[in-house]
């Protein structure tokens, strides 16, 4: 099952459960309702005009700005360069409807998203791994090996040249 909208000049082909980024719209309670449905279909094979009644109903997940174009104007020996950037801003819709002719499309539940973990746990875990560090050099006030001065500076090869006596 799936349906194909217009949203901002563009066309999509959405599919309940499916995530959209369209150009930033308003949202009524977090809902967005796409009432250009260009076709739909119900069946595999079948594609088809909608009738008046036609819908997609999608829920907002995320508004932002996406990556950075630059937009470059150049002519050539005449010295002009210009460079400007520009950050689309979009809105990601996941598509949770499309209802036609009676019929009714709804995508599954998304599941409860899980409780992140503190950030005291994360610094106790650091403060630990710094002392088990400190316990494997053996670097209590002492310098590690890798920070004592080579006493034979120098290359190989002035090592092994003689001096010249005068």
């Amino acid at each position: 099952m799936y349906a194909v909208i217009r949203a901002g000049g563009k066309q999509f082909r959405v599919a309940p459960g499916d995530v959209i980024k369209v150009d930033q719209k308003p949202a009524e309670n977090g809902n967005i309702e796409f009432t250009d449905v260009l076709a739909v279909s119900g069946a595999e094979g079948e594609i088809g005009k909608p009738g008046d009644g036609a819908r997609v109903v999608g829920s907002v997940v995320e508004e932002g700005r996406g990556d950075k174009i630059l937009v470059f104007h150049f002519k050539r020996k005449k010295q002009y360069k210009k460079l400007q950037g520009h950050r689309q801003a979009f809105t990601a819709v996941r598509i949770t409807e499309i209802a036609f002719d009676g019929q009714k499309f709804t995508a599954p539940e998304l599941p409860a998203p899980k409780p992140k973990k503190e950030k005291v746990d994360m610094a106790g875990k650091q403060t630990e791994q710094k002392a088990d560090k400190k316990a494997r050099t053996g670097a209590e006030g002492k310098a590690s090996k890798s920070s004592k001065s080579r006493t034979g500076k120098g290359t190989a090869r002035a090592a092994t040249k003689p001096t010249k006596k005068k």
